[in-house]
């Protein structure tokens, strides 16, 4: 998980702990082992008192392309099974626990970010995007009902109506859209996503400790909070297992 294992891979250096998805093959997209893995590479970067900013990024110019199908298709085949139920949980679990941080988080978005993906961009605090960037909720094309608390992290970052026109209508954004709607912070050129998400980070990362108190401070007065986090995944679960159910039984 660390240092270049498996699919996972955190770095530490002067104070920014790097969060690097590394499964180019799938663009990335999450199975259940790499979920407990990214959740783990946060609780490591918490536990770390010399870290004080995060960044997470994906390897091979794509970010993340949501939950693996192999994930989905298992619990398509059984959703009330209780295995199934909890592995659709932990790859919830694992952006929460990045939207949970004790330090700020920068998403540095290169390539497509789909689904869970979006779920993931969106629990960071801000997000440095490429100009070609394909940034899309996707549920819908597949037939699946949003999950993860979904619908109150988009409108947290792009509003209501924005949120709307992006879930409900399926709207894409290219990263130039996403920094002109308050999806992301910036959006630059492809190569320069990393560099600049890096130099976002470096002055949280100079005063590890007030970084920690003030982000600390943050996250208890600025939504999304986290019980309404809780609520919005609880809200949205059962008609998610729904649409998984549909989905498996069509022909």
């Amino acid at each position: 998980m660390t240092g270049g294992g498996g699919e996972v891979d955190l770095t530490v250096r002067d104070g920014v702990a790097v969060i690097t998805l590394d499964a180019p093959g799938r663009r990335n997209a999450l199975t259940v082992a790499m979920a407990r893995d990214l959740a783990e590479a946060a609780a490591t970067a918490d536990a770390d008192a010399t870290v004080g900013v995060v960044v997470v990024r994906g390897a091979g110019g794509h970010f993340c392309a949501g939950a693996h199908r192999a994930v989905l298709d298992a619990v398509a085949a059984d959703p009330a099974d209780d295995a199934n139920y909890r592995d659709l949980g932990t790859l919830y679990d694992s952006f929460v626990r990045i939207g949970r941080l004790g330090v700020p988080v920068v998403a540095a978005v290169r390539g497509s970010a789909v689904g869970a993906g979006v779920n993931l961009l969106l629990a960071a605090d801000v997000r440095v995007v490429a100009r070609d960037a394909r940034i899309l909720a996707g549920f819908g094309a597949i037939g699946l009902h949003p999950g993860g608390g979904h619908h109150l992290l988009a409108a947290t970052a792009l509003g209501r109506q924005g949120a709307a026109a992006f879930t409900l209508l399926g709207q894409e954004l290219d990263g130039v859209r996403a920094a002109e709607v308050g999806l992301a912070l910036e959006c630059v050129d492809d190569a320069e996503v990393d560099g600049r998400a890096y130099a976002l980070a470096a002055p949280a990362a100079a005063d590890p400790e007030l970084s920690r108190r003030t982000t600390a401070s943050f996250r208890r007065a600025v939504d999304p909070s986290p019980t309404r986090w809780e609520l919005a995944m609880e809200a949205e679960r059962s008609a998610q297992m729904w649409s998984l159910r549909r989905r498996a039984a069509r022909p």
